[in-house]
């Protein structure tokens, strides 16, 4: 695993050893990227990684230019190999980076934090979508899952762009719905 773009391409990442954490491939991470980059969604972006794990997906967004990522995950060691690869790929100290531990649907429910981008990359059995969805708020989120298990977005406020399978792996791009003040 590794950075696939941007200011720290090529660098090796370490993900932490435990059951149902399952990094994104560098193939799938590449794809996810260069639609983001195509839509303009990446660069000065604040940043959600929520089910963090290794931290690849909030790195890759601030090696391709995002101005601020918060990584969310409840696993210690998961918080622990954030910190080893922000330190291996030279972003430890930077501005703009933060660490949470928390369950990401507890912590988003609770903070109300806002972002442009949000990397959504729970376990291939998590069920709770429609709630974490509900209390996301960020203007797009890239939904990471199972082939066969979609998000249900039906009263989250977002609705789906486009959709891709790579694999067992299908990844869906979502967008909050305007809004009434947003209309013309």
């Amino acid at each position: 695993m590794r950075v696939v773009g941007g200011e720290a391409k090529g660098r090796p990442l370490r993900a932490p050893r435990h059951a149902g954490l399952r990094p994104t491939s560098d193939r799938v991470k590449e794809a996810i990227f260069d639609l983001l980059e195509a839509r303009d969604l990446v660069a000065g972006s604040e940043v959600l990684d929520l089910f963090a794990g290794s931290g690849a997906l909030g790195i890759e967004a601030l090696s391709r230019g995002a101005a601020s990522c918060t990584f969310v995950d409840s696993d210690p060691r998961a918080l622990e190999a954030i910190e080893q690869n922000l330190a291996a790929v030279g972003f430890a100290g930077r501005s703009g980076i933060s660490l949470v531990r928390s369950d990401a649907a507890v912590w988003l429910a609770a903070s109300r934090r806002e972002a442009g981008l949000a990397l959504v990359d729970p376990p291939y059995r998590f069920s709770g979508w429609g709630g974490l969805l509900a209390s996301l708020r960020a203007g797009h989120a890239v939904l990471e899952h199972a082939a066969g298990t979609e998000p249900e977005l039906a009263g989250t406020g977002y609705e789906t762009i486009r959709r891709y399978r790579y694999g067992g792996t299908l990844v869906t791009l979502v967008a909050q719905h305007p809004t009434d003040k947003d209309a013309p």
